[in-house]
């Protein structure tokens, strides 16, 4: 028996560095997360290292990468360039219909922070006056579907205005320098150029803005679900101390993203933090304006826009971390 057992011993000891090798495989070399001034708990756990003291134990890095919109955030993520990208959620329903395979995993707040604006001396007041006008908008992000759902209130669609594709900051010195008619805004450059430009906002639709979704790839998710479920904790740990210290996240946005101190606070002003479970609401908006993407060719012929949304949010991360 002695004999059996030392047998027994010698070969868990040989099976040792699989096993190990194998728990190894459960974390990534890295966490790739994306920033961007559109997401203020993004900036705050950038400023103050949760994220990297989340992860510090394993000696798993995390890296950090700047998007602009909503479509530079997704293109990270399609490239293999971030496994974590803050986006609006139609914008990302959009670009999973056309083949990326993102989820939703958190929603880390619903804001207002589109809106339609023309410059402060513009004779524009209305979605009607649009027609045959310059509008300045980012494709695939959230303003520029803002921008199809108000022309649809009018009859209208992208037909009967001459879109100027440019990204959101490119977008607010365009208006201001006259050189188109209007613009998809986007906060914080929205809120910037009221306040320092007296531009003015014609159209404002807060169900046409839909939720900012914390979101990674389908493989990733899959391949290390604990990684995912840390993530959300670090953001929750962002929005909680959002909440708590208004006055300090104005400041921080205000220095991250090189803005006025008012400037900030309007921004914070038109965004929500009380919802951070993607469930029945957020999937209720996207299929609101899921048949815009389907009316306006924007999407694969035959593509099932419910179907998509359904796959694309997935509230079963955030339900193990948030209680």
């Amino acid at each position: 028996m002695n004999r059996r057992h030392l047998l027994l011993s010698v070969l868990s000891l040989a099976l040792l560095p699989s096993f190990g090798t194998a728990f190894a495989a459960e974390n990534p070399k890295e966490i790739r997360v994306d920033y961007a001034y559109y997401s203020p708990p993004s900036l705050v756990l950038k400023k103050f290292g949760w994220l990297e003291e989340e992860f510090k134990a394993d000696n798993i890095p995390v890296r950090w990468v700047f998007s602009q919109g909503s479509n530079r955030s997704l293109e990270l993520i399609n490239s293999g360039s971030a496994d974590f990208g803050s986006t609006a959620g139609l914008a990302a329903v959009l670009s999973r219909a056309n083949g990326n395979p993102v989820k939703g995993v958190y929603v880390y707040e619903r804001p207002e922070w589109a809106a339609l604006v023309v410059a402060k001396d513009s004779p524009i007041k209305s979605i009607k006056d649009l027609k045959g006008k310059k509008v300045a908008a980012t494709k695939g992000t959230d303003p520029y579907l803002f921008l199809l759902r108000a022309l649809h209130t009018e009859g209208l669609t992208k037909k009967d205005i001459e879109h100027v594709a440019l990204q959101h900051p490119d977008g607010r010195v365009a208006l201001e320098q006259k050189r188109v008619d209007a613009w998809a805004g986007l906060d914080p450059h929205m809120a910037a150029s009221e306040l320092d430009a007296g531009s003015k906002l014609i159209y404002r639709n807060v169900n046409f803005n839909t939720y900012g979704f914390l979101n990674t790839t389908e493989s990733f998710a899959a391949k290390y679900p604990e990684a995912v479920q840390r993530v959300i904790k670090a953001y929750e740990k962002a929005r909680k101390w959002i909440i708590a210290n208004p006055e300090e996240t104005a400041k921080l946005v205000s220095e991250e993203a090189k803005l006025s101190l008012p400037v900030a606070k309007l921004q914070l002003s038109r965004n929500d933090f009380s919802n951070p479970i993607p469930g029945a609401e957020h999937i209720k908006a996207l299929k609101a304006a899921g048949p815009l993407l389907v009316e306006e060719d924007l999407v694969k012929k035959g593509v099932n826009i419910d179907k998509v949304i359904d796959e694309f949010v997935d509230s079963s991360f955030a339900k193990a971390v948030i209680k």
